[in-house]
């Protein structure tokens, strides 16, 4: 059982990366990541996440980035963001909606709308490459928000995804990623690549 050592702490970098550590959310192994690269590194956040007490600091955390921003709602994509966005609407007092793939589109069901205009941020747990926030602010453009910013509790990509409006994250790293073409996790072949995210196909 973890100590609740981590509430209370203001979250830099070190702190939120301590999270993952603790709560076994940093694997070491062969993953295949939703963008379809290869890595030897997975950040599994809903480790971290079933935690009450760490989701809403991270929530709170993030919410801070936007408290002058006029947020009046939080969307995420489906799965892995739906936690997190959850905790970040209820800190700033908006309400939180999520995307989710239909058709291979990103996109709003169950009745979910957005007014003219409204003041959008999208978070999410883990952004790589940034594609599925990418499509989660197509789809708030398409149903008439505004998308004022992105977030995300760790960006692995070193500060290098972009998205088309500010981003920001908690903690960013440089995590490797290979293509699968020329893995050589996959030349090595000692461990077979898994998926561990929550999008398997």
């Amino acid at each position: 059982m973890r100590e609740n050592s981590s509430s209370g702490e203001d979250l830099d970098q070190n702190v939120v990366m301590r999270m993952f550590e603790e709560t076994g959310a940093l694997l070491r192994g062969h993953f295949i990541l939703t963008s379809g690269l290869h890595s030897p590194n997975y950040l599994q956040c809903a480790r971290v996440l079933q935690y009450p007490d760490l989701a809403e600091a991270l929530g709170q955390a993030i919410a801070d980035l936007y408290r002058d921003d006029r947020v009046s709602c939080v969307v995420s994509p489906a799965i892995g963001g739906i936690v997190i966005g959850q905790e970040v609407a209820r800190a700033l007092g908006a309400r939180a909606i999520f995307s989710e793939r239909e058709g291979g589109d990103m996109r709003f069901r169950r009745g979910f709308e957005l007014g003219s205009d409204e003041r959008v941020v999208v978070v999410e747990d883990v952004i790589t490459t940034g594609g599925s926030t990418r499509e989660t602010i197509d789809a708030v453009i398409a149903a008439g928000g505004k998308a004022i910013g992105a977030a995300s509790i760790i960006d692995r990509s070193g500060g290098t995804a972009a998205v088309g409006i500010p981003r920001k994250a908690l903690a960013t790293l440089s995590v490797e990623t290979y293509d699968p073409s020329t893995c050589p996790l996959c030349k090595d072949g000692a461990t077979p690549a898994v998926k561990p995210g929550s999008r398997n196909s």
